[in-house]
């Protein structure tokens, strides 16, 4: 008895290779973190929508007060933070000087109500790459944020306006600075860096009289009328 042919066998399909993105398609570019120190709530909560609703940013963090914030920032470690000035417990500009030294990738924009050229210099010399005003359009915020993100030091026009009229248009003589005292040179030392007279006082551990007399007396000899002028001149010698 013939034995029958064996059964052919069945064609297996292949198995398809897992699924890759098409050729020349680029992965999107991680968010960026923000945090917001601003002790209004109202205000936060505006703020951190604005974020929220963005392409690029989220909001992931954000403070009520400057000593919060100066304590959890180097934890949580966003990479651009909106930080208001008039904070209660710390001010948001001794904030930034704080915390620079500590995360100095970290980004500071200063973002405020206040535009008068000391609190400009004042923040600008703590450390803060931008300084903003509050009445800032949302578009303004997010386009500052990008700025920020490429590299940028965004700044509202009028403040923008207003750092470049700080600086005289002609190169001015060298200032006497060699004719300041060890007190004068303390007190300069510590407006470059962004104090503000009271915090000078405290600092020194004189009075607030004593430091505007100070204070004449740099202007005097330096030969400036503001204190804008004279952290110039005393980058200058520096």
């Amino acid at each position: 008895m013939k034995s029958e042919p064996p059964a052919p066998k069945k064609a297996v399909a292949p198995i398809p290779p897992p699924a890759t993105a098409a050729a020349g398609s680029a992965k999107p570019a991680p968010l960026v973190s923000v945090a917001v120190v601003e002790d209004d709530d109202r205000t936060r909560a505006i703020l951190s929508e604005w974020i929220n609703s963005s392409a690029n940013f989220r909001c992931q963090h954000t403070y009520g007060d400057g000593e919060i914030a100066w304590q959890r920032l180097p934890l949580d470690r966003p990479d651009i933070v909106l930080m208001d000035i008039n904070l209660p417990k710390v001010n948001g500009v001794e904030c930034v000087r704080r915390l620079r030294p500590v995360v100095p990738s970290m980004q500071f924009v200063m973002l405020t109500v206040y535009e008068d050229v000391e609190h400009i210099f004042a923040a600008l010399s703590a450390g803060a790459v931008g300084y903003l005003l509050k009445r800032s359009s949302p578009d303004e915020l997010i386009g500052a944020l990008n700025y920020v993100r490429t590299g940028g030091s965004p700044m509202t026009t009028l403040i923008a306006r207003k750092v470049a009229q700080a600086f005289p248009l002609q190169a001015a003589p060298a200032p006497a600075e060699d004719d300041l005292s060890a007190r004068e040179r303390q007190v300069l030392e510590l407006v470059a860096r962004g104090y503000f007279y009271k915090e000078i006082a405290a600092e020194l551990g004189i009075t607030l009289n004593t430091v505007h007399t100070f204070i004449r007396r740099i202007y005097e000899k330096l030969h400036v009328r503001s204190r804008t002028e004279a952290i110039s001149k005393y980058r200058q010698k520096g």
